[in-house]
């Protein structure tokens, strides 16, 4: 994986709270999404039975992922799919390149695929003269704007309709409209001819069925269903976490990934694919090609701390309820996975906790993403793990050692503590504007000038606490 954005974290941060428009597009958005959820839930009744359920599955599949790869791969081949073992995001380059070149490929119809975009793959096909093309209409979208996706669910819930509308009008030479039915039309009428004549399809893929060899899609559009069998040639980039054992394990995660996502009970099209079209079928590629991609999955397989991020399936719950990603989008990342997770994986995959380490500070560790996540990753508790592991090795700055340095000698004695407290109401009075603190210097103000703070109590809580038990024995 590599970085999305030159710019470094904060001037990211400091771009993305200046930009109103998408802030307020982020909040609508993610409150809806955060809401659905929510009700859905509710309607199963057992839910934490269900993240349960859905946590054990995963974390069997991640513990036994050679033998369940092993098992899927030979059941690809069985069907007469094709399988590839991709270490890097070059790696996958070159194989998706060998299979358009072997075929004289021109255009590449692309569904939704994450993993396209963590190897910039659109790019590197630009590069060598051939025509990427997103279906999916967010894709489509930021594939327009030339931006990366800000969300794994929504990648354009940055937009609103009429920052597309002018995408698309500038895309036609023409004013379109800004309302949904001329947007829509827009897309399909554009969008329709490339499924037709496109030479190679290519698509991600949500599940993996160990027993079968089958590739299950699940999407709210019929893009993925055009693209994976009106070209000739399917191309399948798969994360090599992305198993499930069989079919039952799939009801299950099934189960879990829309409500968590969108809260549906379904999303309308769910796609299980088992290899290419045979003699005498009507429709179906000739040809199917699985890419299982690597890419620094495996640092983090036998890492007890962190191994449990791969459980993850990738649905954004834990985006729509931080307060942090509701504030700042995903851009602000600087790499294709935001939120909380992305937090979480990006130092990981990257093994670079020097250039990626300050993304898990990037959270209040309020634990909403945690109690969000469908498949019980305690992101929080990675995000404190992570922060101590940049610590270790070194790459937190002398200041914050300092600051903890004087946090721990003053709050590891009641003395100094209570000398602390009364010695910060006076200090923070040029500060107090009623009861909250504004303004001050750096790194204070990056706090009340974003942030309510509010100010120190005259009568520290030990004081009162005394006083009121004082008062207590003498009634």
């Amino acid at each position: 994986m590599t970085t999305l954005m030159n710019e470094n974290f904060k001037k990211r941060i400091k771009f993305a709270l200046h930009n109103k428009s998408m802030r307020e597009a982020i909040k609508k958005a993610t409150t809806i999404l955060k809401n659905n959820r929510l009700k859905a839930a509710e309607e199963m009744g057992d839910w934490d039975e269900w993240r349960q359920r859905g946590k054990d599955i995963r974390s069997h599949v991640i513990a036994n992922l050679d033998y369940y790869l092993k098992q899927f791969a030979d059941n690809v081949r069985a069907k007469g799919g094709k399988v590839y073992y991709a270490g890097q995001a070059e790696d996958v380059i070159q194989v998706v390149m060998e299979i358009v070149n072997q075929h004289q490929a021109k255009t590449v119809a692309k569904s939704k695929s994450m993993i396209s975009e963590e190897v910039h793959l659109n790019k590197a096909l630009y590069d060598r003269g051939i025509e990427a093309i997103e279906t999916d209409l967010a894709e489509y979208i930021i594939q327009l704007a030339e931006e990366p996706p800000s969300h794994i669910i929504v990648p354009a819930i940055h937009k609103n309709r009429n920052e597309i509308a002018d995408l698309f009008s500038k895309e036609a030479g023409k004013e379109i409209s800004s309302d949904t039915p001329s947007l829509n039309a827009f897309a399909r009428k554009t969008l329709r001819e490339k499924f037709l004549t496109a030479d190679i399809g290519l698509t991600g893929c949500n599940f993996a069925i160990a027993e079968t060899g089958s590739i299950v899609l699940v999407s709210n559009e019929g893009n993925g269903r055009m693209v994976s069998t009106l070209p000739k040639v399917h191309i399948v980039l798969m994360g090599m976490e992305r198993i499930v054992p069989n079919f039952s394990d799939l009801e299950a995660v099934l189960n879990l990934l829309p409500r968590s996502a969108t809260g549906q009970k379904y999303t309308s099209y769910t796609s299980i694919i088992s290899g290419p079209s045979h003699p005498g079928e009507l429709d179906g590629p000739e040809e199917m090609h699985v890419i299982i991609v690597d890419n620094g999955r495996t640092n983090l397989l036998g890492e007890k701390d962190f191994q449990e991020a791969l459980r993850c399936i990738r649905c954004g719950a834990c985006f729509n309820v931080c307060p942090v990603y509701r504030q700042i989008g995903g851009h602000a990342y600087g790499s294709v996975y935001g939120g909380p997770i992305g937090a979480v994986i990006t130092p990981l995959l990257n093994n670079d906790l020097k250039n990626w380490g300050e993304l898990p500070y990037a959270s209040s560790l309020c634990a909403a993403c945690s109690e969000a996540c469908p498949v019980m990753i305690p992101l929080h508790e990675l995000l404190v793990k992570l922060r101590y592991r940049r610590f270790k090795a070194g790459y937190t700055s002398s200041m914050e050692h300092m600051a903890f340095k004087v946090f721990r000698h003053y709050f590891g004695n009641p003395r100094r503590y209570r000398f602390a407290m009364k010695s910060g109401y006076y200090l923070q009075r040029p500060l107090m504007r009623g009861n909250h603190l504004e303004g001050g210097p750096t790194p204070l103000s990056g706090w009340t000038n974003s942030r309510y703070f509010p100010a120190v109590a005259q009568k520290p809580f030990r004081q009162r606490w005394d006083e009121i038990q004082k008062g207590s024995e003498e009634r």
